[in-house]
């Protein structure tokens, strides 16, 4: 097993660098082209999740990315974690075409496409201290 963390400010400009540093750190497993980019996209999706909705924008707040690669199980976790608002009902977020961002012109499927790249995904929130997101990938 390997494993690392990082924090970073909840920029929109941080997103490809997490979603980058996920998917170099992912390559230990050897994984396929298609499976990293499987990764990337969920990862995308759930720092774009943290950057949008947790702080309301406010781009001083913290994101905390931890990947843990288990090359026997070829299998690579990733937890994305936020200290904001949190989300008051994880099931309706979870939920295809659910936004609490209409004025943005959000879609609501962030975290369907995550469900949809990755072999697990969980979400777990508290109110008023914040948001994880954790997905793990098998691969091939």
């Amino acid at each position: 097993m390997n494993y690392f963390e990082m924090k970073l400010l909840a920029k929109s400009k941080n997103e490809a660098f997490a979603r980058n540093v996920v998917a170099s750190f992912a390559i230990e497993c050897s994984p396929t082209l298609e499976e990293i980019n499987d990764i990337k996209t969920a990862v995308s999706e759930a720092v774009t999740n943290v950057v949008v909705h947790a702080y309301d924008k406010k781009e001083d707040g913290i994101m905390q990315i931890e990947c843990r690669v288990f090359e026997d199980e070829r299998t690579v976790e990733i937890v994305v974690r936020d200290f904001g608002k949190g989300i008051e009902d994880v099931k309706e977020a979870i939920e295809p075409f659910f936004t609490t961002a209409e004025d943005d012109e959000r879609s609501g499927m962030g975290f369907t496409i995550i469900q949809t790249f990755m072999n697990e995904m969980e979400v777990t929130s508290i109110k008023g201290e914040g948001t994880v997101v954790t997905m793990k990938k098998v691969l091939k």
